[in-house]
């Protein structure tokens, strides 16, 4: 079996980082995924790419693989270049603004 252990980035959507504290094991998908003739859904006979696993830290990650024969790649995540400023859109409208409001 193969899988990959990864911290996930965070969503596109928002600028919040929930959900990115953990790592997570994943199985790389074996078969293909096939249409159902009659209803047209997708499916796959691979129930092993339908786990994923948390861990707090990668090392727990690549203890868990090491111990059940699990061929693990490890993906380490890519920070951020520049850091979101604490009050950002806010301090556009706070009373201890710098400069004078203008439009």
């Amino acid at each position: 079996m193969r899988a990959r252990i990864y911290r996930p980035a965070k969503t596109a959507m928002s600028s919040g980082k929930a959900k990115t504290k953990h790592w997570v094991l994943e199985y790389v998908q074996d078969s293909a995924r096939e249409i159902d003739p009659l209803m047209g859904w997708t499916s796959s006979s691979d129930t092993q790419s339908q786990v994923k696993l948390r861990f707090e830290t990668k090392e727990a990650a690549l203890e868990y693989a090491r111990d059940h024969g699990i061929d693990a790649q490890v993906f380490e995540p890519k920070e951020r270049k520049f850091n979101v400023r604490p009050r950002g859109y806010a301090e556009n409208f706070a009373v201890d603004r710098r400069g004078a409001w203008t439009h």
